[in-house]
């Protein structure tokens, strides 16, 4: 696994055979991040990475500039082996959480510019997901929910739904946080 540009540009990790994480590869990774950057700055931005697997996005995030990237893996050996990739960069913006990710959701306070999610596709409740975050508030108003899925997920009628992505068997729906407060004029 690398790290594709950033400060850490071109950093990698090696990812035990044991894993049971697939992580997102790098050409889904650099066409979504080139996507992501037509969205929003990443430079002091406030990111959440829900079932963190490998880490992979969350590193990317660091290497971007984000202020602080907190990343939920329920796993104790992906939990372990982000914790200890963040410690090689030598970062501070890091908080890794080992536990579930829809409990730490449901009880979490702070709200994210950027969220990513990539549950396993076999998840039960993979398509509550989307409204799950919105009901919670979790995202800073204009904030981005990124979600990658299966190909057998059609987001599209959501009303918070932006934009399809998808490289080979990555698919990614795009979500955004509309403005709560709009002035009569608008």
């Amino acid at each position: 696994m690398r790290i594709i540009t950033g400060i850490y540009k071109g950093r990698r990790f090696d990812i035990p055979r044991t894993f049971k994480a697939r992580p997102t590869t790098d050409f889904a990774k650099e066409n979504l991040f080139n996507v992501l950057a037509g969205y929003m700055d990443f430079d002091d931005a406030h990111a959440l990475d829900l079932f963190a697997g490998t880490g992979s996005i969350s590193l990317e995030f660091l290497s971007r500039g984000c202020a602080q990237v907190v990343s939920v893996e329920a796993d104790r050996d992906h939990y372990a082996f982000i914790k200890k990739c963040v410690e090689k960069l030598g970062s501070d913006k890091s908080v890794v959480i080992r536990g579930d990710v829809f409990r730490f959701v449901k009880s979490c306070r702070q709200q994210f510019d950027i969220i990513f999610a990539d549950p396993p596709y076999a998840l039960e409740k993979l398509p509550e997901i989307p409204d799950l975050i919105f009901s919670l508030g979790l995202l800073a108003e204009g904030g981005l929910f990124v979600f990658e899925h299966g190909k057998q997920n059609d987001f599209s009628r959501h009303p918070h739904f932006v934009e399809h992505r998808s490289y080979g068997s990555v698919n990614f729906s795009i979500f955004r946080a509309e403005p709560t407060d709009k002035s009569p004029e608008e």
